[in-house]
């Protein structure tokens, strides 16, 4: 009986141990965005912020796994990762309320090929 009580106690502290460590890698998005706009994360890591939806254009920022407020989505150019697919979707961004814009490709975006509740540019 006593070691049924361990093996449960030591199953429950795994347990409890294993959510909590779930809880902390869960990733919110931050409290100084507007409120107005959209969320987005970036999901993928060294991820280009550009001047303009397409390659060519100069980079801003690279940014891993991070929040930014999403402005507007417009089609852009063909961005194709062989590990992930392709999209043409590309969303103006804002790092906080009143930064600079800049453009990311939807491909390294959560939600798909076009982002539901981002508006169109």
């Amino acid at each position: 009986m006593k070691r049924l009580m361990r093996r449960s106690a030591t199953a429950l502290a795994t347990a409890a141990l294993a959510v909590g460590a779930l809880a902390t890698t869960a990733q919110a998005a931050p409290a100084d965005g507007d409120p107005a706009l959209t969320d987005v994360y970036i999901w993928a890591t060294d991820v280009n912020l550009r001047a303009r939806p397409d390659t060519s254009s100069a980079v801003l920022a690279v940014r891993s796994r991070y929040w930014l407020d999403a402005v507007c989505q417009t089609p852009g150019q063909y961005v194709e990762d062989p590990a992930v697919g392709g999209n043409s979707w590309w969303t103006a961004v804002q790092e906080y309320a009143g930064s600079d814009i800049a453009w990311v490709s939807n491909l390294y975006l959560r939600g798909g090929e076009k982002i539901a509740g981002v508006p169109d540019c």
